[in-house]
């Protein structure tokens, strides 16, 4: 019975017009009041469905529109960037936080939240529970910032390009990143869809970082590599005049499959397993998202 309401949530989805939030807030809810029938599957199919709505997305974009998008306050990307990780290990002493979680939720915080948390946790032998409360801290802080970026984004009466850029650097997850930046405008998902894969690629030099700092010997970096079929596609979509419809179509399915990852992302946080992370980490995380969106807000509004 369970299975077929928790579908049936996601038919729904797509079919009725459901935002981001909503999607959210609907998978928190279904967790956490009834049974996840397939618990083990669901970081896989938030893992996959996230991949294939970002490559959908392509469809709508061109090479010039993503070169600029990518180069859009990149001095600000770095400083952030640099900002998280000295944060990080600074709070280390303060907070009495394990090394592990400090690395993990520091480089969930700089780059992609549980994207990077899973590529870097097996180069520094993370256990089980530091993984969980490490992605549980960020998908907290995700599930806020979906809630609270468009409305202060709305209050400092900021562009459409300014809001994109600073949902890219200032939200850890990709999958809440594009929700908020899509209740926000077209032009603001487009340049915090680009900005965002391009921190996504810094998984690799702070996957070579990691392997030098924990002496990790024997470990593999990941390419994530959905951002070059991602790349492809947006090259084909110049060089090739695929039809208008055809297009539009393919990115408002994908649209529908990004609000449906976040249902994916809220039914992986009963408000049960929050109790159990405990406050440290979550006070550590909280201080570090928040310096971060803080200072990047202050920049690019300047």
């Amino acid at each position: 019975m369970h299975s077929i309401i928790f579908f049936g949530f996601m038919l729904g989805i797509l079919l009725l017009p459901i935002t981001a939030p909503m999607a959210l807030i609907g998978g928190v809810l279904f967790s956490s009041f009834l049974n996840h029938p397939f618990p083990d599957k669901n970081k896989t199919w938030l893992n996959w469905l996230l991949k294939v709505s970002v490559v959908g997305l392509g469809f709508g974009m061109n090479v010039t529109q993503v070169i600029d998008s990518s180069l859009i306050g990149i001095e600000i990307m770095i400083s952030s960037f640099v900002f998280v990780l000295v944060a990080g290990y600074l709070l280390i002493r303060v907070m009495g936080v394990s090394k592990n979680i400090v690395h993990l939720i520091s480089t969930g915080t700089a780059i992609c939240g549980g994207s990077a948390i899973a590529a870097i946790s097996p180069l520094i032998k993370a256990t089980e529970k530091e993984i969980s409360i490490s992605l549980a801290v960020v998908f907290l802080l995700n599930a806020i910032a979906l809630f609270l970026f468009p409305p202060i984004g709305t209050y400092f009466d900021m562009t459409q390009q300014q809001f994109g850029l600073w949902a890219a650097i200032a939200i850890h997850d990709t999958s809440s990143v594009v929700g908020a930046a899509m209740s926000y405008g077209n032009e603001a998902l487009q340049v915090a869809t680009t900005v965002k894969l391009g921190r996504v690629l810094w998984i690799i030099p702070m996957s070579l970082i990691t392997l030098v700092l924990f002496k990790t010997k024997g470990g593999k970096v990941k390419v994530p590599w959905f951002i070059l079929v991602f790349i492809g596609i947006v090259c084909l979509n110049s060089v090739v005049s695929i039809p208008a419809v055809i297009g539009e179509n393919i990115v408002m399915i994908s649209k529908k499959f990004l609000i449906v990852s976040l249902f994916l992302v809220g039914s992986g946080l009963p408000l049960k397993n929050l109790k159990s992370l405990g406050w440290k980490p979550l006070v550590f995380g909280a201080v570090l998202w928040t310096g971060v969106s803080i200072i990047s807000l202050g920049l690019i509004l300047l």
